[in-house]
């Protein structure tokens, strides 16, 4: 197996805890899962040889077969750094050669980029490729290769931790400014940039339907 795509996806009944001031949970779990359709909807065309879920909840799982995805299950909740480092241990055990990792909320995303991402780890190995946040605090695009060429943590400010880590291993890393992968949609400021560039998902149309009824 040559290129592996892999998403963290939490229980949706939790999902998007900052957007609390600005949905109801129906509102919220429903975005989760549209960002998760949108998702996958687009790197489903990418050029990868597998693509996985990490999951433990049922209703993701559900999403994800229905796009084809590989899903990966998990006993609990160890939250995203440690769904992404399982999935790096499972594909080092597969020889994969070339593993990449997105987060679930980023519904702008495209194959294109995912294919530039992956493209630009495919060099002579070790190879780091880094893709940040709008905030460039964040890290949203990550591809390795090897598998385990750096030991992943995300959270903000995570991008430059990896910078750092990377280069402490003796790798200098690839940083890509991706806009549609840069948007994680995370606070309410997040949605209008989701309404203003992403026209075209189903998570805009979903937001832009309740304000359209929160209007009426």
């Amino acid at each position: 197996m040559s290129t592996v795509l892999a998403i963290p996806v939490k229980d949706l009944v939790n999902a998007k805890q900052r957007l609390v001031p600005a949905l109801s949970p129906d509102e919220r779990r429903a975005l989760a899962a549209a960002m998760l359709e949108d998702v996958l909807a687009a790197v489903s065309s990418a050029r990868l040889d597998e693509l996985w879920v990490v999951t433990r909840d049922a209703e993701v799982t559900g999403i994800a077969r229905r796009f084809g995805a590989v899903v990966v299950g998990e006993a609990e909740n160890r939250g995203h750094t440690a769904a992404v480092a399982g999935a790096q241990a499972r594909a080092l055990t597969a020889g994969v050669r070339v593993f990449a990792t997105v987060p679930g909320d980023v519904p702008c995303v495209s194959a294109a980029e995912v294919d530039t991402l992956v493209a630009a780890a495919s060099a002579p190995a070790p190879s780091v490729v880094l893709a940040p946040s709008r905030s460039g605090l964040g890290t949203n695009g990550v591809a390795l290769s090897p598998p385990d060429a750096l030991a992943v943590r995300f959270g903000e400010p995570s991008f430059d931790g990896h910078i750092a880590s990377a280069r402490a291993r003796g790798i200098e890393p690839r940083v890509l400014s991706l806009r549609g992968l840069a948007l994680d949609v995370d606070d309410a400021d997040d949605l209008q940039v989701l309404l203003a560039e992403g026209a075209g998902t189903r998570s805009a149309r979903l937001v832009a339907g309740w304000k359209t009824a929160a209007l009426s």
